[in-house]
């Protein structure tokens, strides 16, 4: 820099035309260097001096492009890649405001303090750098520029109602394609401009844009940085945005950089939100209005002096702080990320013999993660090219030639090709470098063929899926008046002039799967003359459909073949719920009654036939008194209902009272009180959902697989779950109603207070192992002593008469002992009975248990302890099964009572009616007669 050479700073608003005087600037001299923020920005100046100069005498260089003529003058650079050796007359730095970037302030920041031109060096940006560029470059001078047009702000518009020519601004992939869809679907097409796209596919996004093809551009934060396109309003679908560590709000002095992208030149342009972004702060929007910001205050720095004699000493020089006020030491680039991850490694130490090779492993690191993964991945990537560089002095053709080879592939979708161009920039990037590579100018063309194709592939792929000129023609012709061939086939589906654009489901229609919830009323509107008459076609099918077409699910909707048409709805009396029609409104009132009628008829008879036996029972006028009142709690409880919950009215039943609700199916077990035939999957799958319905449930139970005689008991599973489901709990699984009262019936015949064990029956009634028999007899009351002893052979019963018979006679219920352990089920080893077995070894054992009565307490202490009747007491004095007397006289000895103080006999106790019921009851009954 000489001594008279001129430092000027063009400071200002956006479209103030600061690029555009820079390029004037800079081909007044005869030779130029410019930085700019954006290989996309790069690209429209170098095309703009190209076309003012030609060819021969413009450079091109960016981090994946490298252009440069034999006799070139000026040279149009990315700011990371600016050649600052070759001492050009005239040098440019332009958005100088981004050296506060946490990012890549620090590029920025050094530019400006070291970056000149012999004559002339310029810097361009916004005027909150005035204080910061007065105080690190003496001597500057400054030259504002004001707005040529007006921006104002046009508060919150939806998407349908975005003008012509407008900018959508999204913050992120996701977000940008998702806008550009909605666009597409409302406007007829976007096009889509992002930074991480190559400039081929920018420019050809961009040409669909200024052309007219379409009215609307979806875009990041990448058209703030010096894009000039014919753009009026700019809309902030977003005023937060993701820097790469966090979420944050932009400052209104990004929110500025953006939103003057709206007018240019002397055009008046306009800034809002608009989907889910909230409207501006009133400051915010003074501030972007008249273009006064905070100024900045701190600018990022890192240590260009690099020592290389060590890694601890260029690690300690990239760490070095400063004692200037206005600069702050940036946090960790990738760079610096990927060399601390690289030092560590013992290949890559053994490797770093002088400073030559350090200055090699630096460069490497210095290759940027265009892919964006994980910093483990990259390093490694690094470390491979570092191998290469540092053995043969060159990376193996062969070797990228396969890693180029497998991105070369133009199928696939949007992401996918997106991927395969952030991937080939790496490659672009390792070919730009000098003597990286044999034959340079192969891999440099190899590279940007690739990225040609993968451009075009994108571009084409962007525009089939963002630009919709069916959407276009159909908006045309409905601003016209004109009609629109709509119709619906067989299968529900919905086209509009041949094109799909949604299924009927049942009564309601649903846009097809590139559809959104915001998508365009037009569409809508176009679908529904087609929608109306076929709405009242398809009603008068559904009403005449029979119930065999129709299902209710286990939640309570109702379903027409595989279409959901509508759900029940709780009602007072819970055997009548409404029913709730899924029809659109589009369809008219008369359509939605008319289905839901047919639901509630379908309903209303599914729920008559499967509960018959209640209904009947709830209409018989001959039941009265107590037995009305036991009918209708069993309404209410739809036929299944806890023995103990009405345990006194069944006590006080006569016989004939009994008599007449067995005639309608009622059975009086020990646990339960229940109709066997509502137990059968489909009532008992209906009584699930209806009750469930009637109590509020917020999710329903399911009803237990038909078949199973036992499942699974979760605690945390209501006990009425279980008993609207047919089951009982019993410890560690529940047990069928019905199957629960015939273990009862054999467990009658056993003595329980000295002990019995399981038999054949009861583990076949069950279907459960011996030790799952355990656990659900303590789950029943019962306590379950685990026992071994030695294997016997079988004991088989023999004909009557026959003289190899036992003394004692057998009887029925004789227990017959299994050998355990031999895999077989309770019914294959109770068919194994009558086979002769085997003598069994001395020494093989078998597990068994003894089963004795041993009740919970009561929870009511204040009462005398006493087993309710039915709910597994214990046998009676006398009955079978009980306690044996020892000489017949009251408070004998093994009564459980007092021993009498004299021998006078013991007073005859007042006879009690006997409930037929009771499990004891026969036993009762012939010890009553014996007396």
């Amino acid at each position: 820099m000489r001594a008279n050479a001129r430092v000027v700073a063009v400071l200002g608003p956006t479209n103030t035309g600061k690029t555009h005087y820079a390029i004037e600037r800079m081909l007044g001299h005869r030779t130029g260097v410019i930085g700019l923020p954006l290989r996309l920005l790069a690209r429209e100046v170098y095309d703009r001096i190209v076309a003012l100069r030609g060819p021969d005498c413009v450079a091109l260089v960016t981090g994946e492009e490298r252009i440069v003529p034999d006799r070139t003058q000026y040279w149009v650079c990315t700011v990371e890649a600016m050649p600052l050796e070759i001492g050009a007359d005239f040098v440019a730095i332009d958005e100088i405001q981004l050296c506060a970037d946490p990012d890549r302030g620090h590029v920025f920041t050094e530019r400006l303090l070291h970056a000149r031109g012999l004559h002339e060096t310029l810097f361009m940006g916004s005027d909150t750098m005035r204080s910061a560029i007065a105080a690190m470059v003496p001597g500057v001078q400054f030259n504002r520029r004001e707005r040529m047009s007006k921006l104002s702000y046009t508060g919150s518009k939806k998407l349908s109602r975005m003008p012509a020519r407008s900018a959508i601004v999204g913050f992120s992939v996701e977000n940008v394609y998702a806008i550009a869809e909605l666009i597409r679907r409302q406007k007829g097409g976007c096009a889509v401009v992002m930074g991480a796209l190559s400039p081929r596919t920018r420019n050809a996004q961009v040409e669909l844009y200024q052309n007219g093809d379409v009215d609307y551009l979806v875009a990041t934060d990448a058209i703030g940085m010096g894009l000039n396109l014919d753009i009026k309003h700019v809309a902030f679908s977003a005023t937060r945005k993701f820097d790469g560590r966090r979420m944050r709000m932009l400052n209104p002095d990004e929110l500025a950089q953006i939103a003057g992208r709206a007018g240019r030149y002397q055009n008046d342009g306009s800034f809002g939100v608009t989907g889910e972004a909230r409207p501006l702060e009133d400051e915010v929007i003074e501030a972007i209005e008249t273009h006064k910001f905070l100024p900045v205050r701190k600018l990022q720095w890192r240590n260009a002096k690099l020592e290389f004699g060590s890694p601890k000493r260029l690690l300690e020089s990239l760490e070095h702080h400063t004692n200037n006020d206005w600069l702050t030491r940036a946090r960790d680039a990738d760079d610096v990320v990927a060399l601390k991850s690289l030092l560590v490694l013992p290949e890559v130490q053994d490797r770093l013999r002088d400073p030559r090779d350090l200055r090699l492993l630096w460069d490497v690191c210095r290759i940027p993660d265009f892919r964006g993964i994980s910093p483990t991945e990259h390093a490694g990537l690094l470390g491979r090219v570092f191998e290469f560089l540092h053995g043969a002095g060159r990376i193996d053709p062969d070797w990228l030639a396969r890693n180029i080879k497998r991105i070369d592939r133009t199928e696939g979708d949007i992401d996918a090709l997106s991927k395969r161009l952030a991937y080939i920039r790496t490659w672009t990037y390792i070919a730009q470098r000098k003597a990286w590579v044999d034959d340079e100018k192969h891999w440099r063309e190899a590279t940007r063929a690739v990225e040609d194709r993968l451009s075009d592939a994108l571009h084409t792929r962007l525009t089939q899926r963002f630009v919709d000129r069916r959407t276009s023609v159909l908006l045309r012709r409905l601003k016209q008046k004109e009609s629109l061939v709509a119709d619906v086939n067989d299968k529900g589906e919905v086209t509009v002039e041949g094109e799909l654009i949604g299924r009927l489901e049942g009564f309601r229609f649903r846009q097809d799967k590139t559809a959104s919830p915001d998508e365009a009323k037009t569409l809508r509107q176009a679908s529904i003359a087609a929608l109306v008459p076929l709405f009242h076609l398809r009603a008068d099918t559904f009403y005449n459909a029979p119930d065999t077409e129709f299902e209710f699910t286990e939640q309570g909707g109702l379903m027409w073949g595989t279409s959901a048409v509508g759900k029940l709805v709780r009602s007072e009396d819970a055997m009548r719920p409404q029913v709730e029609a899924f029809v659109d409104d589009e369809a008219g009132h008369d359509v939605a009654e008319k289905v839901r009628r047919r639901l509630q008829h379908f309903i209303d008879r599914k729920i008559a036939a499967l509960f018959e036996p209640l209904l009947n029972m709830s209409r018989d006028e001959t039941l009265l008194g107590l037995a009305r009142g036991v009918a209708f709690q069993l309404v209410e409880a739809m036929g299944v209902i806890p023995r103990a919950q009405i345990a006194n009215d069944i006590k006080a039943l006569d016989q004939d009272a009994r008599g007449m609700l067995r005639k309608h199916g009622v059975r009086f077990g020990q646990f339960t009180i229940f109709m066997p035939l509502l137990l059968k999957p489909a009532p008992t799958r209906l009584r699930l959902v209806l009750r469930s319905l009637h109590e509020g449930l917020d999710e329903f139970p399911e009803s237990p697989p038909p078949g199973l005689v036992t499942i699974p008991h979760i605690t945390e599973v209501p006990s009425a779950h279980y008993t609207m489901a047919g089951y009982h709990p019993a410890g560690a699984r529940a047990i069928r109603i019905d199957m629960l009262e015939r273990l009862a019936d054999l467990l009658r015949a056993c003595d329980s207070r000295v002990g019995f064990e399981a038999t054949p029956d009861m583990l076949s009634i069950t279907g459960t192992t011996l030790e799952q028999f355990a656990d659900l007899m303590q789950g029943l009351g019962y306590a379950a002593e685990k026992g071994e002893r030695e294997k016997v052979k079988p004991v088989v019963e023999l004909p009557a008469g026959d003289p190899e018979a036992p003394e004692t006679p057998a009887t029925e219920g004789t227990q017959v002992e299994i050998p355990a352990d031999t895999g077989d089920t309770p019914a294959e080893a109770s068919a194994d009975v009558s086979e002769a077995a085997q003598p069994a070894e001395a020494d093989a054992l078998e597990v068994f248990y003894t089963f004795t009565w041993a009740p919970r307490p009561r929870r009511d202490t204040n009462r005398p302890a006493r087993k309710p009747e039915g709910e597994g007491r214990g046998p009676r004095k006398g009955a079978k099964g009980g306690k044996p007397k020892v000489d017949g006289r009251k408070g004998a000895k093994g009564d459980g009572r007092k021993p009498e103080r004299d021998q006078r006999p013991a007073q005859a106790p007042k006879p009690q009616r006997i409930d037929p019921d009771n499990p004891f009851a026969a036993a009762l009954a012939g010890f009553k007669a014996k007396d």
